[in-house]
This record gives structure tokens, sequence and C-alpha cells, in this order.
């Protein structure tokens, strides 16, 4: 992949998940060039934060001449400070890519070096160790971000391999070479919204992937149930204008098509007199059943919308301050700020929650006898009383699904002024795309629990050969996994493959 101009997310998830390397184009590599130039030159005898200042609160200070490349080292070496765990190396990949893509734009006037050696990390798959804690989102993921200039500048730690190790070792046998400080690459390097991005974006494709999994779980039981198929007909969803919503419906209906369980009201309901007092049939399904449009739309809007917003801000240069030569000026302002990404992550995180919520009322409709009145308690396939098919695992879906609710309060709105109160007001991004990151993960685990709870119920009716082909895909790449169970099962090694089996496919 030849990098010029923007990226899409699809190109990084390209990169991220499927080992694409990445080339630069000779343009990009110039207009980087040139900004670096342009403000060599300009920043002489001028007053230029960051290059000839202190930072933050103590950008009032002048630096002399010859301490500005010890500047750049001191603030990287003393703003490495996170801890907690370790970000997946995926999302230090990420990361790593929305940085380099953010410099190229040739707005902040890093040394060429700078992107040629993220772009050698990347198409080598050595990344950066990264913690979760120590970024507020203000100054962009200050903390996190100084974890990857030190890697650049040869120290710090690696993944490399699979293996945690140090950067100085992993360089000697790849043959690479730290950067050097020219300018301004270690605030060049650490102003901007790149981790909270990257992580952003690997939770936007999660969530794409947990969206899909749930419109296939509620299909395939609304065919356990034998519903009716107007409520996910194009009739009804086009008379409610949300785009959303009438893409799950058609979705619905393309994995129902060939079902020989959906029924049709007017078989059923009206084309033919009724005498019941009581109906035996139900006229409508429950609402975890009947409103999977209206719930899962929704959900699906807000993704595309958050997706809109983290390609905008990885095509943006986000640092401080921004340098545009083709005006011959430097503009000092606070485009490292990262409310944009805060609210996305957190408005994503809340509609996931929504979908897991969805998921355990699904599976309390399976495994609740007296309300589905076709299945066995908990969908047991063994003796009542002595066995206990999903009762075990419906409580971890249940806890799962409270702490997701737990998980959902704003970070967003979770200001504490620090730096001096120079940071009087800051995003707590990163937090929030952490904090989202973990609600998907644990979206994850309760659809595996349907999932399995899903299949059995399948078995229970013996409607193998009447399913969908999509259900009856899902049911045999589940049954791969778990055997059909009378007996009681240890069922954590189940639900950990099967919930691997979501996320990888």
């Amino acid at each position: 992949m030849r990098l010029i101009n923007n990226l899409k997310i699809e190109d990084f998830q390209k990169v991220i998940f499927q080992n694409e390397k990445i080339e630069l184009d000779e343009k990009l590599i110039e207009r980087v060039e040139k900004s670096f130039q342009f403000l060599k030159e300009f920043s002489d005898k001028k007053v230029i934060y960051g290059v000839n200042t202190g930072f933050g609160p103590m950008a009032q200070y002048r630096i002399p001449e010859k301490d500005k490349h010890q500047l750049q080292y001191n603030l990287i070496r003393s703003h490495a400070s996170g801890v907690g765990n370790p970000l997946k190396p995926s999302a230090a990949k990420a990361a790593m890519l929305a940085r380099l893509n953010t410099l190229s734009k040739g707005n902040s006037a890093v040394h060429p070096s700078v992107i040629l050696l993220l772009k050698e990390l990347i198409n080598r798959n050595i990344t950066p160790l990264i913690f979760e804690h120590g970024g507020v989102g203000a100054s962009g993921d200050l903390v996190q971000l100084a974890h990857l200039a030190l890697v650049l500048i040869g120290e710090g730690e690696v993944f490399y391999k699979g293996e945690r190790r140090e950067t100085a070792e992993v360089f000697e046998a790849e043959g690479l070479k730290p950067i050097e400080i020219h300018l301004r690459e270690g605030i060049g390097l650490m102003n901007g919204t790149s981790v909270m991005s990257g992580i952003g974006i690997l939770n936007s494709y999660n969530t794409k992937k947990l969206i899909d999994i749930s419109i296939k779980l509620s299909c395939a039981i609304n065919e356990i149930v034998q519903a009716y198929d107007d409520h996910f007909s194009e009739s009804l969803n086009r008379t409610k204008m949300h785009g959303g919503q009438q893409k799950i419906a058609e979705k619905m209906r393309n994995y129902l098509a060939d079902s020989q369980l959906i029924r049709k009201r007017e078989d059923h309901l009206y084309n033919k007199e009724t005498k019941e007092e009581i109906f035996k049939d139900k006229v409508q399904e429950y609402y975890s059943l009947r409103c999977v449009p209206q719930i899962l739309g929704p959900v699906l809007d807000t993704l595309e919308f958050t997706e809109n917003i983290l390609e905008n801000e990885i095509n943006s240069a986000n640092d401080n301050p921004i340098i545009i030569p083709e005006e011959q000026h430097v503009y000092h302002g606070g485009n490292f700020h990262g409310d944009y990404i805060s609210l996305e992550m957190d408005k994503l995180k809340l509609v996931v929650t929504r979908l897991t919520m969805l998921a355990e009322r699904q599976l309390n409709y399976l495994l609740n006898s007296k309300i589905n009145e076709i299945l066995p308690p908990f969908v047991n396939l063994g003796r009542l009383g002595f066995n206990f098919g999903m009762q075990g695992v419906q409580f971890t879906a249940v806890s799962t699904t409270a702490e997701n609710q737990t998980l959902s309060t704003s970070m967003y709105v979770h200001s504490i002024p620090n730096n001096n109160d120079n940071q009087d007001i800051v995003s707590m991004g990163t937090n929030a795309a952490v904090m989202c990151e973990k609600v998907i993960n644990n979206a994850f685990e309760v659809l595996a629990i349907e999932a399995i709870t899903v299949i059995q119920a399948i078995e229970i009716l013996n409607f193998k050969g009447q399913i969908s082909a999509s259900s009856k895909k899902l049911y045999d790449d589940i049954r791969a996994i778990v055997p059909a169970f009378k007996e009681d099962l240890v069922m954590y090694p189940f639900v950990e493959k099967v919930k691997n089996y979501l996320i990888e496919n």
C-alpha cells in the first residue's frame, strides 16, 4: 500500500489485520522535508513553542540553543510514565500508523527520518510497549505517545515476534537505527490523538463484527420460535426514516430468505376465520425478537458516524503548533485535544452495551421455559432436576452485561484539571477508548454464551434441516467447537473457544 494522501479505515485494517506492507510516496516524503526545512529556518530568532521554549506551563521559559535537542529527549523520557496493562500489539501498530499518517501531512515539521523509521517498524511488526493508563487526552496521548517516541530514539521496550524485548536489542537484530533529534521530534511525536484513534479503529472493526453476529443470532431465534416475517419486512421498516433500522431489517431478510421456519402472518392469522377466545399462536413476539431492527439500527448508525469521525481524525494534523509552509506561518492552538474521539468512544461503548443487553434478554427468553413455551428449562437436553444445561453460564452472561452497563458511564464528561492547571479541561479520550475496548470484549463473551444456547435449542427442536443457510452455517461452526451435550460439561473452555471463533471470523 502506497501512502500519499488520506487513508481510509479499511486501509488501516488491511495493515493491522492482514499485515499489508506500506510504502511512502516520494511526494509525501518531500512534503515532510519541506515542512521541516521551513520551520528550521522560520524558528531562528522567533519564539516557537516546543522548539525554543519549555512545555505546558513551562512554556514561558526560553531554552538556550545549546539545550534544544536535549529538551526533546528530556520530554520523551520524563513522560514515558504509563502503567497498567500493555496495549495489544495490534492497537500499538494502529497507533503507529495513525501517527505516521498525521505527521506525513506536512504540518508537523518533524525530520523525515521519523516517518521512515515508523514505516519500518510497522512493516516488520515491531510494536512499542505502550500502557493503558497515563493519557488524559488533552495534549493528546502525551504519556502513551512518549512510549512510542522512546522506541524511536532506541530506548524502552517493544513487542517482537511475540516477545517483550529491549528496543536496543531488536534494533540491532533488525539493523535499524534510532532517530536523532533535529528540531521538535519529541513534541511532534507526543502531541496528538494517535493512540486513542488507533484503539478506536480496532473498536470500530470489532463492533461491526458484533452487529453482524447479533443479527445472525436474532435471526436464528426468530426461526426457533417460528416468528412471523412482518416485523423485519421492507414495508414496515420503510415507514420509519432511520437508515440503520432499514439496513438491519434488510440484513435479516437476506439471512432468513431460505428459512423454512419463518411464517407469514396472512397464512395463519389473516386468511382464515378464527373463533378461539385465547389464541394458541402468539399474535406478536417479545420485544427482544420483534424489535431487532429498531434496537440494532441505532447501534449501526452510531458505528457509521464514529467511523467517519475516526477517519477525519487520523487524516488530520493533530499536534501543536501547526506548521503551514505555504503561508510561511506557524499557528499555535489545540488540535491535539481528543474530544472528538472521546465522545465517539463513549457513544460506541453505550450502543455496544445496548447490543449486549439485547443478547442477554434473548438468552433469557431461550432459557426461561415459562415464556418461550417450546423449550425445556435452561435448554437442557439432559434429565430435568439432575442436569443443568445452560443454567450456569447464564450467571456469567448477566454478570458481564451488568459490568458493561457500569462501564458505559461517560468518560467525556469526566475532566480533571492538571499540569498546573494549564490543561484545565481534558478529554480523557484514551481512557474512553480503552473502556470501550473492554465493553466490546465483554460483548463477545455474552454473544458466545447466546450462540451456544441457540444451537442447543436447534438441537432440541430438531430444526437443523429447516433453518436458513445462515443459521445452518452458524450451527455447524459452533457445533464443531461444542458438542451436543446432555451430561453437564465444564463450560468455560467452550465459551472461550466460541468467543475466539466469533472474534476471528
